[in-house]
């Protein structure tokens, strides 16, 4: 007697069908084993793509015009900060192992890197490639909200993000700077001892992830393919992971490389675990990497004098027609500019970029020159070109300071010198073009101000932060470099940012009756009358932490001091924004303060 009278054989076959399905997927939702990635169903973006051969590639050094990112992620979410249902396993505890290569377009010089992720998100729109390795951008990272844990393969050395060097491995919570980071080496269990590894090297590696979350103990284990797991891990960090991942979370990778050291990161298999350990990889059957190009055999000597005479002659006659019809393009070239010529721009490219240097794209002008908007005609991408005149030799001394200078220096705060030309009677220097513009166009219209109070204090730390780097961090302390800029000016500057950002006005404005209204002053009085916090600006409507706004009006005064002595370095400055540091008394004759 049939145990279902009611229902046909073909409903009874798909229900056993979809039972059979539901069932497998339930068993193995919380870990997956990819030997190659062939057919694998996974969220991929950005450069991210899998080869034909199951290769899966997160950027390629085919298009190194701009910078890259690549992210691949399992499809479905995992459970992370919840209790598991037999509640036997700690439900944060979770087990990984991948193989990687990174294969650089230059051998053993390669930029940025990749990182192992857990994500509350596979949005990754708004990151930005180059040193964020396509994680975070310059306003978020370091933000609790990002709810973020990387294991970063870098293999650059950013100062700005505390790097110990460009070939580590880091832990990353929500932020680049690492919680912990070691360079790149493995245990030898045969020789009981730590050998150090290439990251760049392009060889496959193995690299292993352990969370217990009873001992709440992160373990990083890095090795050669060709050996097992080492004995001893390279980093073991005790971290409570339940303070910064969420209930659902998401698990990949993440790579971004730039654009004068390019690489190309792979990952060939990955296998991961959410209730126990993750299995073991079989390297026998993982996808081999695309061959490096060799050369071929080597033709006759007589071949190839003939052939290198052949492409001379035709160089020769190449550039000597090139160059005739630039005349009108011609530039000034000297010895000092030998050392920088990959950072130099052609003129013909800025002048197209620029429309002529058309007044249509004048961003600004001031003392030093004029600054163009510009799109550059090969890479279509954004620059601000300032252009300076080259009437007298102090001009040139200027421009020759602030090439060896900026255009060495690494900060998220400070805007990136790309490069610069010089022509005739004219110098221009080439900037990433910041597209938000300037601040105050949002501090000073007349509709109400869409920065909080949070965001105002964040860019006061980022100004510092900037300063000091020049002051102090720069090896050749950049800002000695200009006798009409000293530290102590730098920081009355410091101080009048303070004061517009908290209050919201300019340093003077004119009111009723053409009558000026000094800002310093106009602070200085509520300060002394006991009212200091009157000065903030009324379109926050008191959504501040009040402390915080005392602090930064009492800095923006004290940095005002019209003694330099007086007023504090840019170190003391971070202190007193950190809450390292108690603020001095401000003293109470007005015409201390400019």
């Amino acid at each position: 007697m049939s145990l279902f009278p009611f229902f046909p054989m073909a409903t009874i076959l798909i229900i056993l069908y979809l039972s059979y399905i539901f069932l497998a997927f339930a068993q193995n939702e919380d870990q997956f084993i990819y030997n190659g990635f062939l057919q694998a169903k996974l969220q991929l973006d950005g450069t991210a793509e899998i080869q034909s051969n199951g290769l899966l590639q997160l950027t390629n050094t085919k298009n190194v015009s701009s910078p890259q990112i690549g992210h691949v992620f399992f499809p479905f979410p995992l459970k992370f900060n919840t209790t598991s249902s037999s509640g036997l396993i700690p439900s944060l505890s979770f087990s990984t192992n991948f193989v990687f290569a990174i294969v650089p377009l230059v051998p053993t010089v390669g930029a940025h890197g990749m990182a192992f992720i857990i994500s509350a998100t596979r949005n990754f729109s708004h990151a930005v490639g180059n040193q964020y390795l396509g994680l975070f951008n310059s306003s978020n990272d370091g933000l609790p909200a990002n709810h973020i844990l990387a294991i970063e393969l870098d293999t650059a050395l950013n100062p700005e993000f505390g790097d110990i060097d460009k070939n580590h491995v880091g832990i990353d919570v929500n932020s680049l700077n690492s919680t912990e980071s070691v360079p790149a080496m493995y245990f030898s269990n045969k020789d009981e001892k730590n050998i150090s590894m290439e990251l760049v090297s392009g060889n496959p590696m193995h690299l292993w992830i352990d969370y217990d979350e009873a001992e709440k103990l992160l373990n990083v284990t890095l090795a050669p393919t060709k050996i097992p797991k080492p004995n001893r891990p390279l980093m073991s960090k005790p971290i409570d992971l339940s303070r910064y991942l969420l209930e659902s979370m998401y698990v990949g990778f993440s790579a971004a490389t730039g654009t004068l050291a390019p690489s190309n990161h792979y990952v060939l298999g990955w296998s991961f675990n959410k209730s126990g350990q993750a299995q073991s990889l079989d390297v026998s059957r993982l996808p081999q990497l695309p061959r490096q190009r060799k050369k071929r055999e080597k033709p006759g000597l007589i071949i190839m004098v003939l052939l290198l005479a052949g492409a001379l002659v035709l160089i020769t006659i190449i550039g000597a027609a090139y160059n005739s019809r630039r005349k009108k393009y011609e530039e000034i070239r000297e010895d000092w500019e030998r050392e920088y010529g990959p950072h130099r721009f052609s003129y013909k490219n800025l002048y197209k970029a620029t429309k002529g240097f058309s007044d249509k794209e004048l961003l600004g002008a001031g003392g030093f020159g004029k600054v163009y908007r510009g799109i550059l005609p090969s890479s279509n991408i954004q620059i601000a070109v300032k252009k300076v005149s080259h009437d007298s030799k102090q001009g040139i001394k200027e421009f020759v300071a602030e090439i060896i200078s900026m255009g060495r220096l690494r900060h998220r705060n400070l805007v990136q010198l790309l490069g610069y030309c010089r022509r005739k009677g004219e110098l221009l220097l080439v900037y990433d073009y910041m597209p938000n513009g300037s601040l105050d166009k949002f501090l000073y219209n007349n509709e109400r101000s869409n920065l909080n109070w949070i965001q105002r204090f964040r860019i006061l730390r980022g100004v510092a932060a900037g300063l000091l780097y020049l002051h102090e961090d720069w090896e050749q302390v950049v800002i000695h470099r200009d006798e009409r800029q000293p530290l102590a000016l730098m920081c009355l500057h410091l101080g009048l940012s303070c004061l517009e950002v908290a209050c919201g006005r300019r340093p003077i404005e004119l009111q009723r009756l053409h009558e000026e209204v000094i800002l310093i002053d106009w602070v200085f009085e509520c300060w002394r009358k006991g009212a200091i916090l009157d000065a903030s600006d009324p379109r926050l409507e008191g959504n501040y932490v009040k402390k915080e706004m005392e602090l930064v009006l009492k800095l923006g005064l004290l940095c005002s001091h019209s003694m330099p002595e007086a007023r504090p370095s840019m170190r003391q400055v971070m202190q007193f924004l950190d809450g390292d540091a108690q603020l001095p008394e401000l003293p109470n004759d007005s015409e201390l303060f400019w």
